[in-house]
């Protein structure tokens, strides 16, 4: 025979009311996905072409990023279907690096837009204007930084510069107790400046 005290009790109930209350979140949970998926997913996904960096880029740069708001993707997502890094997705989306025709149809078949509208655009005859974005940078991650980074280099290598033609960018999360952290990998090759 089981005996149940009321402090066994209480812990019945509390249990239980965890419970209805965890039921109630999931609920409250699928219906926000729900919410998310039918009515905000539905709305068309519009990217303001005229703002920078998209001005002056080819218009086919602002279908790509809206096609991939409207499909939920992260470049991530893309570059590992096309076995890519996913920085350097995002770059050719900002028209900063170059798509083969055969990367410009498989992004064009995950995002379900026309493969030849994209080929027309940033197809084989076109090549990237980099250096998007007003000057000096607005965002606090390039105008803070950027100079005393440079500074560092020329400190730790001499005159010169980092290479961003034999570069490689990553972006990671660090779980961190204060809050998550960025983390920003530039490996590129140095390269001094001749002497003549």
């Amino acid at each position: 025979m089981n005996i149940i005290t009321c402090e066994g009790l209480a812990q019945v109930r509390y249990h239980h009311s965890a419970i209805l209350w965890r039921e109630r979140l999931l609920k409250q949970t699928r219906f926000a996905q729900w919410v998310y998926i039918h009515l905000i997913m539905s709305q068309p996904a519009t990217v303001p072409s005229d703002n920078a960096p998209l001005a002056g880029l080819p218009p086919i740069c602002t279908k790509l990023l809206e096609a991939k708001a409207r499909k939920g993707l992260t470049f991530d997502q893309i570059a590992k279907k096309i076995e890519k890094d996913e920085v350097w997705v995002a770059s050719g989306f900002y028209g900063q690096a170059k798509f083969t025709a055969d990367q410009l149809r498989k992004i064009s078949e995950i995002l379900d837009i026309p493969g030849a509208e994209a080929l027309s655009q940033i197809g084989d005859h076109w090549w990237p204007n980099r250096g998007i974005g007003p000057t000096p940078p607005q965002d606090p991650s390039v105008l803070v930084y950027g100079t005393p980074i440079k500074a560092v280099i020329h400190e730790k290598f001499g005159d010169g510069i980092m290479s961003m033609i034999d570069c490689k960018v990553t972006v990671d999360r660090k779980s961190d107790p204060k809050g998550d952290r960025v983390v920003l990998t530039f490996d590129g090759k140095f390269l001094p400046y001749a002497t003549w």
